[in-house]
């Protein structure tokens, strides 16, 4: 009596056609050695960079927050101010501009002209944005809280217009179908369903705003980012370290935070 050997399932291919598939596999292997190919790596400049970064890490085991620590403290309530600022402002403006990005919500003239807002907003970097702030209304904390609003409105508008999109449409027919007005349609068949969610993603906006402060201070948008550039700029990595530290307390106990509040919300 014999017994058929047993056959091991294997999932299916992402690609069906062998030849297709094995013919991208090749091109991509060669694009990519192409592409390692044209990198131009000067390596004298990195093996002195590697000295320079230890001594960087260095600073780490040794902060020093009292040498610069009157620029520390200034940046950082700068910094604390944009961040809550614009935080704020970005979604006052981010609501109903996601509320016009949802398909389900609102006709198609208005979906276009919210969803070109929400593209526009991120396909541009918050360096790029800040940097074009900077040129018009000059250094300083105005241009960095610009720059946050702009990209806060991309971030939160987007997501949210895919909750709405996305969210059960049993209670919105059901307001709908008492001939309620569209505000109270959006008040009691949407806003139940999203409002954890937006509460989340504000928070999480709120710590990536913080974290983009100290980098758009670097291109002189105000914030704790100028104090450090300074501290690299003069080799002071202590200093530099303490900046850090700071920063990441910060973001670590916002996070904390943020989780609490969302518990007690959801």
């Amino acid at each position: 009596m014999t017994t058929a050997a047993p056959r091991r399932w294997r999932p299916p291919h992402l690609i069906a056609n062998p030849a297709l598939r094995y013919g991208l596999m090749i091109a991509a292997a060669a694009y990519l050695a192409l592409a390692l190919g044209s990198i131009e790596v000067n390596w004298a400049r990195l093996s002195e960079g590697w000295a320079r970064g230890l001594r960087f890490l260095s600073g780490f085991a040794a902060p020093d927050f009292s040498r610069r620590w009157d620029d520390i403290a200034a940046g950082m309530v700068e910094s604390l101010t944009m961040t809550v600022t614009a935080t704020v402002a970005g979604i006052a403006v981010s609501v109903p501009i996601g509320i016009g990005a949802a398909r389900n919500l609102v006709p198609l003239p208005v979906y276009l002209v919210c969803r070109a807002v929400c593209a526009l907003s991120r396909a541009l970097h918050e360096i790029v944005v800040a940097i074009l702030l900077v040129a018009l209304v000059g250094f300083g904390p105005f241009a960095g809280f610009l720059t946050l609003t702009f990209a806060t409105i991309g971030f939160l508008a987007k997501l949210l217009a895919e909750d709405i999109e996305d969210a059960d449409p049993a209670p919105i027919e059901a307001v709908r179908a008492t001939g309620a007005p569209w505000v109270s349609l959006v008040a009691f068949g949407v806003l139940p369903q999203v409002a954890p969610r937006l509460l989340g993603l504000s928070l999480y906006r709120l710590d990536i705003n913080f974290r983009e402060s100290a980098v758009v201070g670097i291109v002189g948008a105000g914030g704790i980012g100028a104090t450090l550039n300074t501290a690299i700029d003069r080799y002071e990595f202590d200093s530099a370290a303490a900046v850090l530290i700071l920063v990441i307390a910060i973001v670590m106990a916002s996070e904390y935070v943020s989780g609490l509040v969302r518990a007690r919300v959801q």
